[in-house]
This record gives structure tokens, C-alpha cells and sequence, in this order.
């Protein structure tokens, strides 16, 4: 009797462990927006739940490891890459581009990437980066994800941190779509998968706040302006209320920062992927 307990027992856990889901150890490499999944005092606590913890909520196995640098660029990460500490994962996420796009980074070709130039273009900075995780587990899933589109950005922290959208191009006449183009060039010449949240996250310049608080120019009262109304109308940080209250937050919480509602559909469409993954 106790004999076939014992089988009866090692059946069991032989069947309950063979349905277990194997552990997935995942590492995020990106800017602030990955950042401040673990630093929601930063964002003054409009966030409260980042797209990293929102993974792993939904795939308990999905273990991460944040590898978010605060206002980094591509260039910045690759040209850091062997000091960052990044370790042997499964998965990697590259989720990088808008720092570079906002900074003026070039953005270089293809021939950049392919020639491993270095690391001071986009295209080049790209090739170090994936060179490295492949370094690290040459049989890792690596994830390419391209930039979100940005309203005008205002730190909710000091407004004179502060950057116009993606509505129009940078200071050398560069457009974030072009940085998007890039990595999902990249991803097609290595057969990586992309997540392109740039053109599929139904995320735009238009609905990641729902208006922003400006002065009227010709009467000097506030106003909720919404995009693109809002354009070329001034912001004065030393004068100015922050032009985002908490009524104005939908997909972002300053322009730029995906929201808790923002960060739901970036995990959304990961774990669409990670779940297809084998």
C-alpha cells in the first residue's frame, strides 16, 4: 500500500512539473523609460506600475533584469557596454532610440551596422549592442523595440528639463521615424523579431496627453490645448505652471513617459511575443 502511495505520489509531481512553465531569466536594456519601472518616485508616483512588472505579472516565469539608464542614449549604452554589468539571460529587450533621436546622435547606415564601425552612430551603436548580448548567450531571443512617439516633454521633477515632440524633426532636421527605420532594418537584416511600438502601439503625438495647459498668447489665460493646437504656443518654465496636470495624463504623464495606461500596451504587445516564443 504505502509502495503504491509512493508511485502514486511521484506521478504527480512528474506531471505537475512537466506543465511547469520553464523560468525565463530576461534582462530590459534601455533609457529612462525602462528605468523608472523600478524608480516610481522619479515620476512623482504618476506611475505606479511599469512595463517590466506588468510582464512579469503576466508570465510569472519571466524573471527581469532592469538594464534602464536614465536619459542614455544607444550611442551611451554601447560605447558603456562592458562596464553596465549586463549578464547571460535568455531574453534580451533593446528598447532604445529616443535619447539618441533628441541629442542629434547620428544616425549613420546600414553600412554602419554591417561594417561594425563603432559605436558612435545609431546604426553602429545598434551592432555593439547586439554583439555583446550574443557574446553574452549566443543562443539568447533578442527583442528589438522601436521608440515611442513623443508629445512635448515637460520633467514633471524641473520644467526646464523640457523637449518638443516627435511632430517635427530634431535640431539636425532628423525625424524619430527615421530612428524606428533604422531598427527595424536592423531586425530584418537579422532576422530579429521588433516590436514596433512606433507605428503599432496605437500610441501617437496625439493621444499621449489629452491637452496641454499653455497661456493664451493673446489674452495671457490658461488654456487645454490639444494636439496639434498646442504647437509653437511658448512654455515658460520659470513662469509657466507645469503644463501637465493629472487630468491631462492618457498614454504618457509628461509628454514623453509612458503612463501606467502607456505601459500597459508596450507589455501587452511583449508578452504577445514572449508567449510565442520556444
Amino acid at each position: 500500500m504505502k509502495l503504491k502511495f509512493t508511485l502514486l505520489l511521484l506521478t504527480v509531481i512528474l506531471i505537475s512539473t512537466s506543465f511547469k512553465p520553464k523560468e525565463i531569466t530576461w534582462t530590459a536594456i534601455g533609457d529612462s523609460i525602462t528605468y523608472l519601472n523600478d524608480h516610481l518616485d522619479e515620476t512623482g508616483n504618476r506611475l505606479t506600475k511599469g512595463y517590466l512588472t506588468d510582464v512579469a505579472e503576466q508570465l510569472p516565469n519571466f524573471h527581469y533584469i532592469n538594464q534602464g539608464h536614465n536619459g542614455w542614449p544607444a550611442t551611451g549604452i554601447a560605447r558603456a557596454i562592458d562596464s553596465l554589468g549586463i549578464v547571460k539571460s535568455d531574453v534580451y529587450t533593446i528598447f532604445l532610440g529616443t535619447n539618441d533621436w533628441w541629442y542629434g546622435m547620428p544616425l549613420g547606415s546600414m553600412g554602419d551596422y554591417t561594417g561594425n564601425t563603432d559605436y558612435r552612430t545609431i546604426f553602429g551603436a545598434f551592432r555593439v549592442i547586439i554583439d555583446k548580448v550574443r557574446s553574452l548567450n549566443p543562443d539568447a531571443k533578442i527583442i528589438l523595440m522601436t521608440p515611442l512617439q513623443r508629445s512635448d516633454f515637460v520633467y514633471v521633477g524641473d520644467s526646464h528639463n523640457n523637449a518638443w515632440g516627435s511632430y517635427k524633426p530634431n535640431k539636425n532636421g532628423m525625424l524619430l521615424s527615421e530612428v524606428a527605420d533604422a531598427i527595424i532594418t536592423i531586425g530584418a537584416y537579422e532576422h530579429l523579431t521588433v516590436v514596433d511600438l512606433y507605428n503599432h502601439s496605437g500610441i501617437t503625438v496625439a493621444n499621449m496627453v489629452k491637452f496641454k495647459r499653455l497661456k493664451d498668447p493673446r489674452t495671457g489665460q490658461y488654456k487645454d490645448y490639444t494636439y496639434p493646437d498646442y504647437e509653437g504656443i511658448p512654455f515658460n518654465p520659470d513662469k509657466d505652471e507645469y503644463p501637465y496636470p493629472v487630468a491631462a495624463i492618457d498614454n504618457a504623464y509628461d509628454g514623453l513617459h509612458p503612463s501606467d495606461k502607456g505601459c500597459r500596451v508596450i507589455a501587452g504587445m511583449l508578452v504577445g511575443v514572449f508567449k510565442t516564443m520556444k
